[in-house]
């Protein structure tokens, strides 16, 4: 099988022929037909995420395929169930073996392209706003980098809330993404995005995946009494949080990783991607893919999101064009 292998931090990583692993107790092989690409496999090809495998190792965090065989312990599952993993690593290859507890039963409705590309983006977006922020039908709600991976389901997720949403991004192409997905108003990243917010009333919660100024803009747009989620920092400066402002505003700083929380209640994470799955099923969401690639582009995938040129998110299709 092949497998998409990184032997050294920082490299661009090159397709390998392995043997087709053999799935131990309460493991499940899977032929992988879908995994998407997100920024912590950017992360870990560089060494930088703090859940980065030892090496060598095959990223990808997100797949979805066939069980072709089953470790011993398994009652759950059967052969031929189609399912979606959110694993630790394993996702770009065209075979990989996964923890059955990490697995997720696909609709009959939902393809394997939409399922792989919905559990960490859309799993990030509906618990860091319904569980954590507590967005509240009515609110404000301001999503930076709102085309990029978890921005554009931010976007969708804060609409099916109640909220109003404002989407900050890049160039109207991307903005355009972002208002089909339901923002009610759009920034452009050129723009002064304090001034912009404040105009139109501030935000009562801001979902931030860029971080340096744009996060310090979004926080000093923030209404008194708001709630922050520094999700990421996709713009290369980690987010600071000036605590006197935090006491003179009442804010709330939120920190939400969905890799930890799944470790710490993996009952809640389960619950949240089933709830996706029929979300999915029943057209409630909709995954924007922005690129499909086989496995034999995924230096090219990886790039598309370092260079930001990607909307929503890159799936590759490790049974397509690889043999």
């Amino acid at each position: 099988m092949l497998s998409f292998r990184i032997g050294k931090h920082g490299s661009e990583g090159h397709l390998l022929n392995l043997e087709v692993p053999s799935p131990g107790s309460g493991e499940l092989l899977l032929e992988i037909h879908a995994s998407a690409l997100n920024f912590a496999d950017l992360l870990m090809v560089e060494g930088r995420y703090q859940d980065t495998p030892p090496l060598p190792f095959t990223p990808g965090l997100e797949a979805a395929g066939r069980i072709v065989a089953l470790g011993d312990d398994i009652s759950d599952f059967k052969i031929g169930d189609r399912v979606a993993v959110f694993a630790p690593q394993g996702g770009l290859a065209e075979m990989g073996v996964f923890d059955v507890g990490r697995a997720i039963r696909i609709p009959d409705a939902v393809s394997y392209e939409a399922a792989a590309a919905s559990l960490i983006a859309y799993g990030t977006s509906l618990l860091a706003l319904e569980s954590q922020a507590r967005l509240q039908p009515g609110e404000t709600l301001l999503v930076t980098g709102a085309a990029g991976g978890v921005g554009l389901t931010a976007v969708e997720i804060g609409k099916l809330l109640g909220a109003r949403v404002i989407a900050q991004a890049r160039g109207a192409e991307k903005l355009a993404v972002a208002e089909a997905a339901g923002a009610d108003h759009l920034i452009d990243a050129s723009e002064d995005l304090r001034q912009r917010v404040k105009d139109l009333g501030g935000a009562d919660v801001v979902y931030d995946a860029v971080g340096g100024e744009t996060w310090t803009a979004a926080f000093r747009a923030t209404n008194p009494g708001g709630r922050l989620l520094p999700i990421g920092f996709a713009g290369g400066e980690v987010p600071q949080i000036p605590a006197n402002h935090l006491l003179v505003k009442n804010l709330t700083v939120i920190g939400f990783y969905l890799g930890g929380l799944v470790k710490l209640r993996p009952d809640v994470g389960r619950a949240t991607f089933d709830r996706l799955m029929q979300w999915l099923a029943e057209g409630r969401i909709s995954p924007h893919i922005s690129h499909r690639l086989p496995l034999s582009e995924t230096a090219r995938g990886l790039e598309l999101l370092r260079s930001r040129k990607a909307t929503g998110k890159v799936v590759m299709l490790p049974q397509a064009g690889c043999r």
